[in-house]
């Protein structure tokens, strides 16, 4: 992952090697070699994807000439990616963003043991999935955890409560319900002790206010203060992500262009099913890098 970013623009081998050195160790050598299993442990993987992120936006403002501060109106990552977000727009440096999804990764991973949490896409509506997640809980935690668009929400919690919420989902006219394959139950109140661990180590860390203002994971409104959006970053590690609502009030504010930046093309993907007029763009190496200059 990333490797092309890295042998063909300097500035996107600055930032690998940006956040190689603040944690301490090669972590482009496991994004570039693997094995796969130890980079998808979620304290790698977390400012792994950031650094791919990260590195991917430079490139944009070398090769294209992007400022997010003249050419976008907001700025917005689904969980993990908040930390890109606010990395692009300046408002905590690319290291910073290393060292604390590092901890944020660890975290998570240990904060409920391994075989006790989970998570569960149900394609249902949010209030359809509140209603499962309802049901299920009995005595269990169960929560919606991702609002990701139509029809497309996740729930987090106990492993039991979710195989519950699978069968109750059923009735609710989910044909095809799954279990996810994450190591834990993220963005619930199982994690709290994970949120605890966050609060401190972002307690010194610097944050500026954003060059652009920061649509938040939690309150699905424009953050633009660097206060509320470190009590928001602590927030957000147990509470639901509003995807499909951050989307809609970007489009509700005249945004009808999206830049995914990063791995992967999942949120250009949610970005069509919330709205099938919107034009996406996902920058992910340097084939996109030419399609994307030579449709701007």
């Amino acid at each position: 992952m990333g490797r092309e970013l890295y042998d063909a623009f300097p500035v996107a081998r600055r930032v690998f090697e940006e956040v190689d050195d603040a944690l301490g160790e090669k972590l482009t050598r496991l994004m570039f070699e693997g094995p796969e299993d130890e980079l998808t442990l979620t304290a790698n993987a977390q400012p792994a994807l950031m650094a791919m992120s990260l590195a991917a936006m430079r490139v944009l403002e070398s090769e294209a000439g992007v400022d997010l501060g003249r050419h976008s109106k907001f700025v917005a990552g689904h969980s993990l990616g908040e930390y890109s977000a606010l990395a692009a727009a300046g408002s905590i440096s690319i290291a910073d963003a290393a060292r604390i999804l590092r901890i944020r990764g660890r975290a998570m991973q240990t904060a409920v043991p391994v075989g006790i949490g989970g998570m569960a896409a149900l394609p249902l509506d949010l209030p359809e999935a509140q209603a499962v997640a309802a049901q299920a809980a009995e005595d269990d935690v169960c929560a919606a955890a991702n609002d990701n668009a139509p029809r497309q929400v996740v729930l987090s919690g106990a492993l039991r409560a979710l195989r519950r919420a699978l069968e109750i989902a059923v009735s609710f006219g989910a044909k095809r319900s799954i279990m996810l394959p994450v190591s834990a139950p993220f963005h619930c109140e199982l994690m709290a002790p994970a949120a605890v661990r966050l609060r401190d180590a972002l307690a010194d860390i610097k944050l500026a206010h954003p060059a652009v203002p920061l649509i938040s994971n939690v309150t699905a409104t424009t953050i633009g203060q660097a206060e509320d959006i470190r009590r928001l970053l602590v927030d957000q590690v147990t509470s639901m992500v509003r995807w499909r609502e951050s989307m809609q009030r970007m489009v509700d504010q005249g945004v009808n262009t999206f830049v995914e930046v990063g791995a992967g093309r999942v949120l250009s993907g949610l970005a069509r099913r919330i709205d099938k007029s919107l034009v996406t763009y996902s920058i992910g190496g340097p084939d996109d890098i030419k399609a994307y200059l030579a449709a701007a």
